[in-house]
C-alpha cells in the first residue's frame, strides 16, 4: 500500500514503522510540520500497563525508549503542607525528544522517510495514497479542514496551565496544592530524567484574573510560578520553552475516519496531562490500525471499519475516566478543606474506576488511615 502520514508524533510514527517493519513493500512517508530537533514539552509517562503493549509488539523499540527511562514506584499529593505518600504507582518517564529520536531512528532502520518542516493544511498532494493517516495533534489541520466529515466536537476546558522544566528532581510524581491571597495553584511535576523535572502550572480562571496572569509575559508569569511553589522548587528556577497559558480542549470526532483519510492520536481524541494519557493513547492507536490492517489486509474500508471496532470501546473509556479528572481539578474549592489523608484518597478514587476495594489492594496504609479518620462509613 502507499501510505501517507501527517503528523510526526508518537501516533505517526509508531504506525509508519510498524507497518514498514511489517511489509517492505509498503510505500511509506511522513510528513512533520516542524523541525527534526524540536519538541514542545519536556517528559512524558507511561504506566507499567501502558508501556507493556510496546514491549510484547515492539521489543525493540522498546528497549530503545526504555534505556535512559526514569522509573519509580510511589506518587505524592502535597496539600495544606503536608506530603502523602501513594505507593505502587509506577510510573515510567522519559524525555518526550528522547521518544522521538528513538521512533526516528527506528523507522529510517526500516526505510520509513521522515520530511521535516513539511505542513499540509489539506490531502490534495496525495491523490494516489491508498490510505491517509492523519496524526498531527489536536490543533490537526487536516481533522479542521474535513470538519463536516468529521464533525468534531472541541470543548475547551476552564482552567488554565502552562508547560515548565525545572532541575529540581521530582522523584515521586508529584501534585502540589498551594494556596495563596490570589487563589489556588497547582503543581503536576515529575522528573523525567537524570537533570530535569517537568512541572506543569494549573490554575483556575479567578485565580488567573486575580494574579494578573492575564496581563503578565511569559517572563513574569514564570516568575509568580517560582514565587507560589518557592518552598517546593527549593532553591531550583523554572525552564520555560514556549510556555504559555492555554486551556486544554477535550477533542472527539463523531466519525474517525471518511474516505481514505483516518484520525489518530490527539487528532482523533485527546485525554487530559492529569491521567497522563495523550501518548499512551496516541500509540495504541497505532497499534490498532495496524492490527485493522493485518486482519483486512488491503481493504481499506474494512480496514477502517475494523479499526473502529477494536478500538473506540477502550479509547472511550479513557477519554471518559480523563473527562471526570479534569472535572475534580475544576471543581477542588469545597475540598480543599480536607485533611491531607482524605484529600489524597478523593483524588486516588476521582476518576470512579476505583473504589476502597481497589485502594485497599493498591496502597493498604493510604486505605487504612482514611478508615480511621471516617469509622462513620461502611467499606
Amino acid at each position: 500500500m502507499k501510505i501517507r502520514i501527517i503528523g510526526g508524533g508518537p501516533a505517526g510514527l509508531f504506525y509508519a514503522y510498524l507497518m514498514k517493519r511489517d511489509d517492505p513493500a509498503h510505500d511509506v512517508r511522513v510528513y512533520e510540520r516542524d523541525p527534526e530537533s524540536a519538541t514542545y514539552g519536556w517528559g512524558v509517562v507511561f504506566s507499567d500497563v501502558a508501556l507493556a503493549f510496546v514491549r510484547d509488539l515492539a521489543p525493540e523499540l522498546y528497549q530503545s525508549m526504555t534505556r535512559e527511562q526514569e522509573v519509580f514506584d510511589e506518587m505524592a499529593v502535597v496539600h495544606q503542607g503536608r506530603q502523602v505518600t501513594l505507593a505502587h504507582n509506577t510510573f515510567h518517564r522519559m524525555a518526550r525528544i528522547d521518544l522521538l529520536k528513538a521512533l526516528h531512528a527506528h523507522c529510517r532502520q526500516v526505510g520509513v522517510p521522515i520530511e521535516f518542516e513539511h505542513r499540509l493544511n489539506d490531502v490534495a498532494a496525495f491523490a494516489d495514497a491508498d490510505l491517509i493517516v492523519a496524526a498531527d495533534g489536536a490543533h490537526s489541520a487536516i481533522r479542521t479542514r474535513y470538519a463536516e466529515h468529521f464533525q468534531p466536537t472541541l470543548d475547551e476546558r476552564p482552567n488554565l496551565l502552562a508547560w515548565y522544566g525545572t532541575t529540581r528532581l521530582f522523584d515521586p510524581l508529584s501534585l502540589i496544592f498551594r494556596q495563596n491571597a490570589d487563589g489556588l495553584a497547582i503543581a503536576h511535576t515529575y522528573r523525567y530524567s537524570r537533570t530535569h523535572s517537568t512541572f506543569l502550572v494549573e490554575v483556575d480562571p479567578d485565580t488567573f484574573r486575580r494574579a494578573g496572569l492575564d496581563r503578565m509575559s511569559e517572563v513574569q508569569s514564570l516568575t509568580w510560578c517560582e514565587q507560589v511553589f518557592a518552598d517546593d522548587l527549593q532553591g531550583h528556577r523554572l525552564l520555560s520553552n514556549k510556555s504559555n497559558w492555554f486551556r486544554y480542549t477535550i477533542v472527539k470526532n463523531r466519525h474517525w475516519h471518511w474516505r481514505n483519510i483516518v484520525l489518530i492520536g490527539d487528532a482523533l481524541r485527546t485525554g487530559h496531562p492529569s491521567v497522563g494519557s495523550g501518548t499512551r493513547l496516541a500509540m495504541q492507536d497505532s497499534i490498532a490500525l495496524f492490527d485493522a490492517c493485518k486482519t483486512c489486509g488491503n481493504d481499506v474500508p474494512a480496514m477502517l471499519e475494523e479499526f473502529v471496532r477494536i478500538r473506540q470501546p477502550g479509547s472511550d473509556a479513557l477519554q471518559t475516566a480523563a473527562i471526570k479528572s479534569t472535572e475534580w481539578y475544576e471543581n477542588l474549592g469545597p475540598k480543599m478543606q480536607l485533611d491531607p489523608i482524605s484529600f489524597a484518597y478523593d483524588y486516588v478514587t476521582r476518576s470512579g474506576r476505583v473504589d476502597h476495594a481497589d485502594v485497599q489492594k493498591r496502597d493498604p496504609e493510604l486505605a487504612h488511615a482514611y478508615e480511621q479518620l471516617h469509622p462513620e462509613r461502611v467499606f
